[in-house]
């Protein structure tokens, strides 16, 4: 990035507006995404509510299948919407796009924000040089001839550090390696400097050592660009290293949420402590590890109640059947600031460290 950083400067501001770190770019309140099949409606996301700020990391984390990635392509509206209902509000740069035309979302998409998927080899068009891919993506929100989108898009390649980005410009996908792809693919993302932008699982196909670098550059182009990042994955390794704000995720529903650092230090919900003590580090004993019992409810059939609590070892610690028959709404998590958690324990910080403290 350090070879790159001199033409980067040009390329973030040009038609950028201020950005001010901390502003809401985007706004979720009660998202609720579900999709009617045969065997009846799969409540995938269900009244999901988030902030993402720029010039700050946002890490959506849960289990496959928590609905991390079906409300993030929803605000990019990338759902079907003849076979998926979507309720609630998303609000991107002060835009309503619950319900919002087909016309909305092509200006929002790029310009407003822009996703990074996991695999860049299904995303970019085998057909289609690199080059010419990036150039269309800038045309499409731009009247600029093509000479001038061919450079914007050799520029691009150069500021996410492929190399010889003149020559690379004129290749394939299929002629990148896969840390390259994706490389092309978040300088597609960010052609039109978007103030938004969702890497979904971005480096799980890569190696460890292309992961950390996709990872770095990320971060590096945030602040270049003063843009949000929406960071969606189920590696706490990589929110510990990377973001500033967690969203935990379980069963469509949000289950706690703080700061990054805050929350995997001392987290505050049942389902967050059994993610954690189920992640090895390097000064622990692989046997030592602990799972979470049993597997997520079917998104078909949502148990009655906390959807955890047919999992969570500290449900007889709740007075009464609450777990069983109420769903914990959102609450402050006592003793902790700035933090929030869906848990019908009464002291939930000291109830974790208590069992912590019996390992």
């Amino acid at each position: 990035m350090t070879a790159t950083a001199s033409t980067s400067g040009s390329i973030a501001t040009q038609g950028s507006e201020a950005r001010n770190p901390g502003d809401v770019v985007l706004d979720v309140k009660d998202l609720s995404v579900a999709f009617p099949t045969e065997e009846g409606v799969v409540k995938a996301v269900s009244n999901l509510t988030y902030q993402a700020r720029l010039g700050r990391t946002l890490a959506i984390v849960g289990e496959s299948g928590s609905g991390k990635s079906v409300s993030s392509m929803a605000v990019l509206g990338l759902h079907n919407p003849k076979r998926t209902q979507i309720t609630g509000s998303i609000k991107l740069d002060g835009i309503e796009l619950v319900g919002a035309q087909p016309s909305t979302f092509q200006k929002v998409r790029s310009t407003k924000a822009a996703m990074v998927f996991q695999d860049p080899q299904s995303s970019l068009h085998p057909f289609h040089k690199i080059g010419r891919q990036i150039a269309e993506a800038y045309r499409a929100h731009h009247s600029v001839s093509k000479q001038v989108a061919q450079k914007r898009a050799v520029e691009m390649l150069d500021l996410v550090g492929i190399p010889n980005p003149q020559r690379r410009a004129n290749q394939y996908p299929h002629e990148f390696s896969g840390g390259m792809r994706q490389r092309a693919m978040i300088a597609l993302g960010l052609v039109n400097d978007p103030k938004l932008l969702i890497a979904d699982e971005p480096t799980t196909a890569l190696d460890v050592t292309v992961q950390a670098q996709i990872l770095d550059l990320v971060n590096d182009l945030q602040k270049e660009f003063g843009s949000a990042v929406i960071l969606i994955t189920h590696d706490l390794a990589v929110v510990a290293e990377t973001a500033d704000d967690i969203l935990v995720m379980y069963a469509g529903r949000g289950v706690e949420k703080g700061g990054a650092k805050e929350v995997l230090a001392q987290p505050s919900m049942p389902y967050t402590y059994g993610l954690l003590q189920s992640m090895p580090s390097h000064s622990e004993d692989l046997a030592e590890l602990k799972a979470i019992k049993g597997t997520p409810p079917s998104l078909l059939n949502l148990p009655s109640g906390c959807s955890f609590h047919p999992r969570c070892e500290f449900k007889t610690l709740v007075e009464g059947d609450r777990c069983f028959t109420e769903l914990p709404e959102w609450r402050p998590t006592p003793g902790l600031a700035n933090r929030e958690i869906r848990c019908h324990l009464a002291d939930p910080v000291a109830t974790l460290q208590l069992d912590e403290g019996a390992r």
